[in-house]
């Protein structure tokens, strides 16, 4: 009998991993939620840097490296950002920690169909660029967490708020750029303010 293969099953656990460990939270968000959210809003990038910045940009591809973006955590969990940055060594470190859980993810696959996969769990020098779109939609999912905290009255993601529209300013995307001027200030909104 051949070995148990448990790739997807310990995919389907990105649910219990959840995020902002840190802060008080009035809403949990667990990874498979925020990568969900990271592949829509990583997939809109790259459609706005198609059609207002004449990129040629495979923004299915973008949306599939966002989906697969923090499926290490679930080995790792979500180590949270003022730790992960605390220190170079920490860092670099984490890193080696996470490329270990990827190949352990890989290595959960039949050998047939982890070329597939392997650019998903490690990031490839050949789509650098792309991996940029998917780290602004990384940030601007962790943007629109925080307005949704300060919208429920939570002032402990007013720091966060901030650091994190200075991290996606830094990027010089203008896509990134875009989708703040034109879409972010839909998300400080009601329900019924937000009807068409």
């Amino acid at each position: 009998m051949s070995a148990i293969k448990n790739f997807f099953a310990m995919l389907a656990r990105m649910k219990y991993i959840n995020r902002w460990g840190l802060m008080r939270n009035t809403i949990t968000e667990n990874i498979a939620e925020h990568s969900l959210d990271t592949a829509i809003i990583a997939h809109g990038l790259a459609v706005i840097g198609n059609t207002y910045f004449g990129k040629n940009l495979d923004e299915e591809r973008i949306a599939v490296l966002a989906m697969f973006h923090d499926t290490t955590e679930i080995i790792t969990g979500d180590l949270p950002t003022p730790i992960k940055y605390f220190a170079p060594e920490i860092r670099v470190a984490y890193k080696n920690v996470e490329a270990a859980a990827g190949t352990k993810l890989l290595m959960a696959l039949p050998r047939e169909m982890r070329p597939v996969y392997q650019p998903l769990l490690h990031e490839d020098e050949e789509e650098k660029e792309l991996w940029r779109y998917v780290k602004a939609a990384d940030k601007i999912s962790a943007l629109i967490k925080c307005v949704e905290e300060k919208r429920m009255g939570n002032k402990d993601f007013e720091q966060a708020e901030r650091a994190t529209i200075d991290a996606i300013r830094t990027m010089n995307m203008p896509e990134a750029d875009y989708f703040l001027e034109n879409f972010m200030p839909a998300y400080s909104l009601t329900l019924d303010e937000q009807s068409l």
